[in-house]
């Protein structure tokens, strides 16, 4: 009885702990959204935590007399279609490194983890130039190109890493009741793989949704531009509009938070599965 109480009282110790490292984690979070409900004169000439009184005035301003909703719409389009089109490709690869041998393979392998070396950051100019040249720059379809590609190393690794485990046996049985190595693809490694592909395409929507840096290169007008510029509108030159911005930001992490809250379990499940080999 005595080990029960203690396990008790040790179970809830190790709650309460965690309970109180995600509140000081979090904390940031929840002063952004307590500003965003607070008014200007609030906002600014006072330092308690809750709003005196409830405002919805920020909210209404930032939805309804700016172009912010149509940032969020831009990062939506750009951060789905990269994530189908580095889904569709890193699955194509990782496969074929998988189940094919040979030089042409391996080097390929060893350039995606050479290309895992290099920061981001030396990509700036030479895409800028590329999309430049191509007449791409200003537009989504840039964004979807460039991200696309910075996500695939990671992506493809992963993906190699699934079908890895996955044995050349249930291939040969598929083949063996008639399906072509094509359709044995199709119809026994994706759905198999489909933890390490949700997986995959967890990371690169929230790699996608929250980039600032190659948006910035590569986007100007105010049509394009995506949720994370659209956040650097609300700052002025010598100031910022504190409600607006707190507002504007707790607007774009529901699409991140609602992501997160349905993928939860297909992440766990991809990282468990990927973990284990035979």
């Amino acid at each position: 009885m005595r080990l029960k109480n203690r396990k008790a009282v040790k179970n809830i110790l190790t709650y309460l702990g965690l309970l109180l490292i995600i509140i000081i984690v979090d904390f940031p979070f929840f002063q952004m959204v307590s500003v965003s409900f607070k008014t200007r004169a609030e906002a600014l000439g006072t330092t308690t935590f809750f709003p005196r009184h409830i405002s919805t005035d920020n909210i209404i301003r930032v939805w309804m007399q700016t172009d912010f909703p149509r940032n969020i719409l831009n990062s939506i389009i750009v951060a789905v279609a990269s994530t189908v089109c580095c889904i569709i490709i890193a699955v194509i690869a990782g496969y074929a490194l998988s189940r094919f041998k040979g030089k042409v393979f391996s080097g390929y392998a060893v350039l995606l983890l050479m290309l895992q070396l290099f920061p981001a950051i030396l990509l700036l100019i030479p895409l800028f130039v590329i999309f430049t040249g191509l007449g791409l720059v200003d537009t989504l379809f840039a964004c979807v190109l460039a991200y696309t590609t910075t996500n695939l190393a990671f992506s493809i690794w992963m993906i190699k890493g699934f079908m890895d485990s996955i044995p050349f046996d249930l291939e040969e049985a598929g083949m063996i009741d008639g399906c072509t190595q094509f359709m044995a693809f199709l119809r026994i490694i994706i759905p198999i793989s489909m933890p390490g592909i949700s997986t995959v395409g967890i990371f690169t929507f929230i790699n996608s949704w929250g980039e600032y840096t190659l948006a910035s290169i590569l986007l100007r007008s105010d049509k394009n531009i995506t949720l994370t510029l659209g956040l650097q509108k609300f700052v002025l030159q010598f100031t910022a509009d504190w409600p607006a911005l707190m507002t504007a930001s707790s607007i774009a992490t529901i699409p991140t938070i609602l992501f997160l809250v349905f993928a939860q379990k297909y992440l766990i499940r991809g990282m468990s599965a990927g973990a284990v080999k035979g």
